[in-house]
């Protein structure tokens, strides 16, 4: 009888600390815009809907609404329609493909009279809706060939019709899926590969006019970690520690038998001796597995014949695949060029801004950088550095402190879940909004590239902020229908 009664009182309880910082960030994000578009020559109230702040105030209201519908819904609507949705979202992004209007350089935009919506936002909650589905289904294993096919398609496919919108910023959103694959089976082997092409890629572009023989600087270095991360795979994965020291022995004598061939006046080619030390690995490891039959050996030599043609590509995606504004950002984001009026314009005068907020910030309408509109964005994407100039060090840890127990009381959240839809579906909200802070704080901090990616609830918009809300309210929607104990 206790217990009955106990999960009867548990059942239907919201999680008030989760809505008490959605509130928190509505309130914060509203007072940030309004100091981000203040107009000193021709000031207005926050309340005036002729104002970015009132205009955000308004889209707040419909927001609470929209939060407030989602949760009287029943969450099998949610699980029953997710495919449903799943095709109404693609149906809509290829529409907006096809007649949206350019707007920054983007298609992106559906207008309709004075309002104007971005699709690809919705599709945050929809991806996550559906992988919450199809993780559900019986007897569901993420590393079966047709489930990881399922999976992956249900990412990818957005995402290029989001790409081909020129809005990659979000499409690259979708990727923080990924994040959420881990918790639910996928291999640490995955994460690798993708966190390795991310280093191959900047090593490669970073160091590529320089050159160590006849392959680059970058072409040089990531070969050797090509090299190294083969050695960590064959000790993790088969804990053959003799093997990988094998590996890693190669490198070492062959450079060691060129530098004493080069004391004999002989010029060595050491990109060469590079290359020649990789092929040498693929070699040995092919015929380890030829010898022992064993699996693990192939995916290893795979991972590095895999991760050679990424490398040998990496300068032809670069300089013939990627635009050539894409490519400045890129330049300077990694230290390549300055180009303080063009490209790297927005980050130099937020990272100005911020910077002159020093510990306790210039006050509330006192940023000169923010008011005399130095920065460009200020009210969307780089609404922090209006966070970073009128209120500080202090400030910007607070707002960033707020995130992050967010982000926790979320995966929190995800983990008490008796379902496996409501757990799949958790990580994906938390993976959502993790990247987005990554993403947001450090392009506007200046160590990654400029990619138009909103601050949630704080960045002005009612796109984004209404896909942020059904996306959370939907989570908190299932959670509140769970029994604990």
């Amino acid at each position: 009888m206790n217990r009955e009664t106990t999960e009867t009182e548990e059942k239907g309880k919201v999680d008030m600390p989760t809505i008490i910082l959605y509130l928190l960030f509505l309130v914060m994000g509203w007072i940030s815009i309004y100091a981000a578009s203040f107009d000193l020559e021709n000031a207005t109230s926050m309340f005036d809907l002729s104002s970015r702040a009132g205009m955000q105030l308004v889209w707040i209201g419909t927001s609470l609404l929209l939060a407030f519908a989602l949760m009287k819904i029943d969450t099998g609507f949610y699980e029953t329609y997710a495919f449903i949705f799943y095709i109404g979202g693609i149906a809509l992004l290829l529409i907006t493909l096809l007649v949206a209007p350019e707007i920054n350089g983007s298609r992106s935009w559906l207008v309709m009279g004075p309002v104007r919506l971005q699709p690809a936002e919705f599709m945050k909650f929809i991806i996550a809706l559906v992988l919450a589905k199809a993780f559900n289904s019986y007897n569901f294993r993420l590393m079966k060939p047709k489930n990881l096919l399922l999976v992956s398609s249900i990412i990818l496919l957005p995402f290029i019709l989001v790409v081909l919108q020129s809005e990659t910023g979000t499409a690259l959103v979708y990727l923080a899926f990924i994040m959420m694959l881990y918790r639910e089976g996928l291999p640490g082997g995955f994460l690798l590969i993708g966190i390795s092409t991310i280093i191959y890629f900047v090593l490669g572009i970073r160091f590529s006019e320089t050159f160590v023989g006849s392959i680059s600087l970058g072409e040089f270095i990531t070969t050797l970690l090509i090299i190294v991360f083969a050695a960590g795979m064959v000790r993790s994965y088969l804990k053959r520690r003799e093997v990988s020291a094998i590996i890693l022995t190669i490198p070492v004598v062959l450079f060691l038998v060129a530098f004493l061939i080069s004391l004999f006046g002989v010029k060595v080619n050491y990109g060469f001796v590079a290359l020649l030390s990789l092929g040498l690995t693929g070699l040995y490891l092919i015929l380890l597995f030829l010898r022992f039959w064993k699996k693990p050996y192939l995916y290893i030599f795979l991972f590095v014949v895999a991760s050679f043609s990424f490398v040998e590509s990496v300068e032809y995606v670069f300089y013939d695949v990627l635009q050539p504004h894409q490519q400045t950002r890129i330049k300077v984001t990694l230290g390549m060029e300055q180009d303080l009026q063009g490209s790297g314009y927005h980050v130099g005068q937020s990272k100005i801004a911020i910077g002159s907020g020093g510990f306790a910030g210039k006050g509330f309408l006192n940023g000169t950088q923010t008011k005399l509109k130095y920065v460009p964005e200020q009210d969307t994407d780089f609404i922090f550095c209006t966070i970073g100039e009128e209120q500080g060090f202090i400030g910007s840890s607070i707002v960033l402190i707020l995130f992050v127990i967010f982000i926790l009381r979320l995966i929190y959240l995800a983990e008490r879940q008796r379902t496996i839809f409501g757990r799949v579906y958790g990580y994906g909200v938390a993976s959502v909004f993790l990247f987005h802070l990554i993403i947001n704080i450090g392009m506007v901090i200046g160590i990654m590239p400029v990619i138009g990616i909103p601050l949630p609830f704080f960045s002005y918009g009612g796109s984004s902020l209404w896909g942020f809300t059904i996306l959370l309210f939907i989570f908190l929607r299932i959670d509140k229908s769970q029994k604990r104990m």
